[in-house]
């Protein structure tokens, strides 16, 4: 099966191997940068492999272990069938199925990353505070900063008063403003983004409450807010090489966004119902609000 590695379409052999090297020896990291870097079709039998890169069979036989399959020929079985698919497709026009295949893959993972990081009860007391907050502010530049703004129009609607700000001097005269009673919410997938993680430390430090969703949680982070959510995420994903790096983001705002309006769901309906009609009423045509 096709997928993709570090921005190109590779076989999910190939990614299988890439992924349990963290868990490898110095020799078995070797071979499996072999296979890794290999693209050409060759004799992949235990004895010629093991005298191609001076190991033993029985190394290799450990290595495919560490891999996921029950052997070495295995290995070999589904490597082989992956390569010739990436050959073949290298040299012939592109298969749309093939990139559609693996972007609904890496749509799925981070899907099934998202429940498996999923923290309840950090969630239920984020939106405990959001629920109390007399006004929002959430930050983010770039593609952060477009999933702010869609948390504004998603949130705006049911009645919560929030605005996104993804300029970096309104983000400075935020920190400055924002009084105890607010609160910031900062997005940054890769959690470099200084500008915005700056900015909530100077509000925590005036008792605003912080909150940071990022998909790269650390030390020094935690420090700078009051929670730290982490994201899914994909080798990669903030450069957007694959899919967008907005998609994390989008998962827990609509996980936030069903849960939010879940409580007190009456008063929020209404106040979508009201904000829809206002919007209809612009357009000269009627819309049926739906959570």
């Amino acid at each position: 099966m096709l997928d993709w590695i570090d921005g190109c379409l590779v076989n999910e052999t190939k990614q299988q191997i890439k992924k349990a090297m963290t868990d490898m020896t110095y020799v078995e990291q070797s071979i499996a940068q072999y296979f890794i870097d290999n693209q050409v079709k060759s004799n992949f039998s235990s004895k010629e492999v093991a005298s191609l890169l001076y190991t033993s069979e029985a190394t290799l036989s450990r290595f495919a272990k560490k891999c996921g399959y029950k052997g070495y020929r295995e290995l070999i079985y589904s490597y082989e069938r992956d390569l010739e698919s990436e050959i073949n497709g290298s040299q012939t026009e592109k298969d749309v199925g093939h990139f559609a295949h693996a972007v609904t893959v890496s749509y799925q993972k981070l899907i099934q990353e998202s429940l498996s990081l999923l923290d309840t009860e950090q969630l239920r007391d984020f939106i405990s505070h959001l629920s109390q907050a007399h006004q929002v502010k959430v930050l983010g530049l770039g593609h952060s900063g477009f999933a702010a703004r869609e948390f504004q129009l998603r949130f705006m609607r049911i009645g919560l008063d929030v605005a996104a700000v993804t300029d970096t001097q309104v983000m400075k005269m935020t920190a400055v403003l924002a009084d105890p009673d607010s609160c910031l919410l900062g997005f940054s997938l890769s959690g470099r983004t200084t500008e915005v993680t700056d900015t909530l430390q100077a509000a925590r430090a005036r008792g605003v409450y912080t909150a940071l969703f990022t998909a790269n949680p650390s030390v020094a982070l935690n420090a700078c807010c009051d929670q730290c959510i982490r994201l899914p995420s994909l080798e990669d994903l903030d450069t957007g090489s694959r899919i967008s790096p907005q998609l994390p983001l989008l998962i827990y705002l609509d996980i936030i966004y069903t849960y939010y309006f879940a409580n007190d769901y009456y008063l929020k309906s209404e106040k979508l119902r009201a904000t829809l009609s206002a919007l209809a009423d612009e357009r000269g045509h009627g819309l049926e609000p739906k959570p």
